[in-house]
This record gives structure tokens, C-alpha cells and sequence, in this order.
């Protein structure tokens, strides 16, 4: 089981840590099995807003093998910028251990400056929030400090721009975990739009078109998913949803753009991309399971 680690040092930024938490909270609540951890290098925590931690275990009770992820959050830059920062060198040291093990070393904001002491960002992109991108580049030389993304991965390390696109980064991660409709589904439990940045550039079907917080299309969508065999009438469709076929079809098109059988052609090929890499798959068989009248059809819209 993959373990998830957040450290949670002094002046903390709350939403640094709490927004990729939430994130895997929410994917255990959709039975991902993961396991969350919590540390710290000092014995009392207080955030940057005030609110004080609990006792939070010692960073060097952590076990970590490789594969699982490390968040490290960002602090006020006050902290960031003070010699009791900098002088956290076992912390440090423990971060490029993790990393030379093969962990995932994750920043959110100016935790960037962590991993730049641990020696985490030599030669490798990327980025902080806008405010710290200078500073982050003038104390770390040897970093390819990006200025226009949200979150970059470089080899086993993430850094995220900071506060809410540290749910981009961590969404992200579980995109790659557990691929994009659950992590669409996650991200609808959260009522977040799920963001990608230019090196995430690989459309999916199921995010896109999902742009809107109408429960009755998410329905509608969610149902199309998983019942692509079905004929998935607009009348059919609009019974599910207690709408009129009209009034369905109207709404549909404004909220996703497209319409209900442009839609669902579009997950039908999707779905029949997938299924044509099995070789034990007839193509008769991959046509059936994706609702396509004939192979015959499907053949033909494949070479289109």
C-alpha cells in the first residue's frame, strides 16, 4: 500500500496542506487504499494562521520505501527566509535520503526552498508561487526555476505554484495513480475544476467536457461512462434525470459544449481505443461492448 507523508513544519500555510490532503482523503472515500502520515522536525507547531498542532511525530519515525510521495507545504516566508529555516540540516539531509531511495518528494508553494537545501532541485524544472520565483532561482542557481505553471514533475520530484494548486498537483498525482475518471470523480467530491498544466497536455474524455457543477449532467455523463453498450437514448437519458428530452438536450449542450450524441460517440471510440490493444479482443466483440452497431462501424470511424 502506498503511503502518503506530509510534514508539517512551523508557520505552515493551512491550505498548503490541507488542499493536496483533502484530495487523498477523498480518494480513500472512494475506497483508494493509501495510507496517510503526518510529521514535523520541531515539538510544537503553530500555522501561519494561528492554529496549533497537536502532538505531530518526530520526521525520524517516518519509514518510507520507494514509491510513496512526500508533501512538503509551504511556510510563511518569514520562516522561510530566518536562520532557524536553514539550519534544519538533518531535515535536509533526511529529505535527499527519501528522494535517493527512490521516494516522491512533493512541494506546495515555497516548500520549494526545502527541497532546494536538501539538494532536491540541481538541474531539475521547477517552480514555486510567483511571488518567490526570483528568490527561489537566486538561492538555488543550479535550479530551471519555471515561472508559468501551475505544477512540474522532474524525475521524483513535484513542486506546485502554491496555496490551491497544491490540489492541482496532488489531483495530478492521483490522475497518474489511479487514472482520470476516478480522479475525476475525486475532483467532483471536492467541486474543484480539474486543471492541467502545458506539460499535461493529453486530453481525456472523461475531463473533458466536465467544466460545470450541474449534478443532472454529471449524472447523465457518469451514466454514459459506464453503460456504453446501452443504446443511451436522450429519452432514456432524461428519465434518469426526471428532465424532459428537450429541456436534456438544451442543457447539456450549454453546460458541456457538445451534445449528448456527440458525447457519447466520443466516449464510445475512447473506450474502443483501449479495448483494440487486447489481442484476445475480436473486433466484433470490442464493437458490442462499446455500443457500435457492427464492427463494420466501429473499423470505419477508427480510420476516420
Amino acid at each position: 500500500m502506498k503511503k502518503i507523508v506530509f510534514i508539517i513544519p512551523p508557520a505552515v500555510e493551512i491550505l498548503d496542506l490541507a488542499g493536496p490532503l483533502q484530495v487523498f482523503t477523498e480518494a480513500k472515500f472512494y475506497d483508494f487504499e493509501i495510507e496517510l502520515e503526518f510529521y514535523s522536525y520541531t515539538p510544537e507547531t503553530i500555522c501561519n494562521s494561528g492554529l496549533a498542532f497537536g502532538n505531530v511525530a518526530h520526521y525520524t519515525e517516518c519509514t518510507i520505501k520507494e514509491g510513496d510521495y512526500i508533501f512538503m507545504p509551504g511556510m510563511s516566508f518569514e520562516y522561510v527566509d530566518s536562520i532557524a529555516f536553514r539550519a534544519e540540516r538533518d531535515f535536509f539531509n533526511w529529505l535527499k535520503e527519501q528522494s535517493g531511495k527512490k521516494a516522491l518528494v512533493c512541494s506546495v508553494c515555497n516548500g520549494a526552498f526545502a527541497l532546494g537545501y536538501a539538494g532536491l532541485l540541481n538541474d531539475t524544472e521547477c517552480t514555486t508561487h510567483w511571488r518567490r520565483i526570483e528568490e527561489l532561482q537566486l538561492k538555488f542557481p543550479k535550479a530551471k526555476v519555471l515561472t508559468d505553471v501551475l505544477f512540474k514533475k522532474s524525475n521524483n520530484i513535484y513542486t506546485s505554484a502554491g496555496i490551491s494548486s497544491g490540489i492541482d498537483l496532488a489531483l495530478s498525482i492521483l490522475e497518474e495513480l489511479k487514472g482520470p475518471f476516478f480522479t475525476h470523480k475525486v475532483a467532483r467530491g471536492l467541486v474543484v475544476y480539474y486543471r492541467r498544466n502545458d506539460d499535461h497536455t493529453q486530453k481525456s474524455i472523461y475531463l473533458d467536457y466536465r467544466n460545470h457543477i450541474n449534478p443532472k449532467i454529471h449524472e447523465v455523463q457518469d451514466y454514459m461512462i459506464n453503460n456504453l453498450s446501452s443504446d443511451n437514448s436522450v429519452e432514456e437519458l432524461a428519465e434518469l434525470v426526471a428532465m424532459s428530452p428537450r429541456n436534456l438536450s438544451r442543457v447539456f449542450k450549454e453546460k458541456t459544449g457538445t451534445t449528448i450524441v456527440e458525447y457519447l460517440t466520443l466516449l464510445r471510440i475512447e473506450f474502443a481505443k483501449t479495448l483494440v490493444n487486447n489481442p484476445e479482443y475480436t473486433i466484433e466483440y470490442v464493437a458490442s461492448q462499446c455500443g457500435f452497431k457492427s464492427a463494420r462501424q466501429l473499423q470505419r470511424i477508427l480510420k476516420k
